[in-house]
Order: structure tokens, then sequence, then C-alpha cells
């Protein structure tokens, strides 16, 4: 959850561990400004990128397509964390694409404002920042997340360095991270993978609590867990476990030594060790799924 009780939890983590954090901190913000840096990586496609606009039931979506420069690639829709679309995940955006995808990466607020809405995630830890986002968040109902990622799987399988062949895959992180089972629910024949890094409310009492989704769905699941948000609830794993046997999906489910936001480059509890784990499953489950 990203709320005020885990920023208080990562804060005082942060207070314990800063001095192992420093430099993965430095080297995440060194990451955030050069968002071309990733994809030069050793056996990285060339990459183009490009704003796009998205027409949805509710408007027009703002986002970053960024895809190899050369052929067609599986698609893949990626939903930011709660500070949004920004710098920092498009050059994630941008590494994926490096990797042999056609990636989309969204900007969830576009309701109320176009990307970015929050420059980076220490943005977010303000009371300015929270102030500004809290209606932003409060008007996005599974249902609204669910009729978007129709939208933006059916965009994706229009633009000519997408290919169709292949079945599209979704990653999310924190708020993002229920954002990736309510597009495979949404579009159930076209997507094959989604993957959730901390993700926020998996697990609730409600009719749309994604682990009762599951079933509905025809993809393969990665759930990454932080620390801290499996110990204030540690039954969520397990009710996910449960969720993806009942429904007969793979799903990886596992908690991770590293505390709620780790996957995020800008985040200050950014784990580039524990990051790279879920990058090598991630990877692993596209190209078997997609």
């Amino acid at each position: 959850m990203c709320d005020s009780l885990t920023e208080d939890d990562n804060a005082q983590w942060l207070a314990i561990n800063r001095r192992q954090f420093a430099a993965i901190g430095a080297g995440a913000a060194t990451l955030a400004i050069a968002p071309g840096c990733v994809a030069a990586a050793p056996a990285g496609l060339a990459t183009e990128s490009r704003p796009v606009t998205i027409e949805t039931a509710d408007g027009t979506a703002d986002g970053f397509f960024v895809y190899p420069a050369k052929g067609k690639y599986p698609a893949v829709l990626l939903w930011p964390d709660i500070a949004g679309l920004r710098e920092a995940y498009q050059t994630m955006a941008t590494r994926l694409a490096a990797a042999g995808f056609a990636v989309l990466a969204i900007n969830h607020y576009y309701r109320n404002s176009p990307a970015p809405v929050l420059p980076d995630f220490a943005a977010w830890r303000t009371p300015e920042g929270q102030q500004k986002l809290q209606p932003m968040i409060q008007a996005l109902t599974p249902e609204k997340i669910q009729a978007d990622a129709g939208s933006y799987v059916d965009w994706l399988d229009r633009q000519p360095q997408v290919d169709t062949a292949h079945k599209v895959g979704t990653q999310g992180y924190c708020m993002g991270g229920p954002y990736t089972v309510f597009a495979a629910y949404a579009r159930p024949a076209r997507i094959g993978a989604a993957v959730s890094c901390h993700g926020a409310n998996l697990v609730n009492d409600t009719a749309q609590s994604p682990h009762k989704l599951l079933g509905q769905t025809q993809a393969s699941f990665i759930f990454a867990i932080a620390q801290n948000d499996d110990a204030r609830a540690p039954g969520d794993k397990t009710a996910l476990k449960d969720a993806a046997a009942a429904a007969d999906r793979p799903a990886d489910v596992a908690v991770y030594p590293a505390q709620h936001g780790w996957c995020t480059i800008d985040a200050p509890v950014y784990d580039k060790v524990q990051a790279e784990k879920v990058w090598s499953k991630l990877l692993a489950l596209y190209a078997k799924a997609l």
C-alpha cells in the first residue's frame, strides 16, 4: 500500500539502512536523468519513442510509447506507481523496449492532468504532493481502469510496431499492481502475462478484488511482494496463491527482502539487486507467455 503508514515505515527503514542505500540511490538518480542509458546496455536493441494520446470512454489519455527501432514486437502495457508517469518510468519503459517489446507507459491520472503530475517519487512524499494526488486517486475505480485497459490494448494492437500474433504483457508498480489484473480481466483473450511489483490492495473484501478476478483471465502472473507489505498483511500471499490455484492460473507469488517501492528507480528504497531478480523473472515469463 502506498499510504502514510507505508511511507513512515519506509522512512524508518531508510534511517537504519541509509549507508547501504546511498550508493543505490545515486545510481537510480543517474538512470532517471538519462533515459537512453539503459537501452544502450549490452545486447539491447536501439529504440525509438514518442508521446501518444489514446481515446477512452472518459476522454483522451496521454502516454509514452517506446519500441525497437526496427521490426514488430510483443506489446506491453506499463502502469506506473502512485506518483504517476514521469521520467523514471520512461527510463524503465525504454529498458524494456530495448529487450524486445513495444511498451506503452500510461498516465493513469489523465482525467485530471497530463503527465507528469509529479516530477518524481519524492514529490509524492510531501504534503503538497499527497494533497494533489488524493482526489485523482479516489477517482480511479476498478471499472474505470478496466475500461481504460481495454482502450490501451486495442490501441496497441493498431500500432505497426506491435506483433499481434503474440499476446500482450502488462506490468504495474504500487497502485499499478492491481491494474495488471484488471487489464487481464478486461482483455482475457489478449493479455498473456501480468506482473505486479509491490502491488497495493490486491486482496480485499469487494467483488472487484484482484484476487477474485484471476479465474476470469487467461494470463500467467507474477506477484512480487515487499517485505513490509507482507508484514502488514501476511495473509495476502496465501490468498493470492490459493486464488491462482483455484483459477488454474500460473502464478509466482513471492515476498522479497526489500521495501515497498523497491522496483522503481527513483524511489528512495530502490533496491537494484532485488529489482533485477524481478526483472529476470519478468523477462522469462514474457518469453514463455507472450
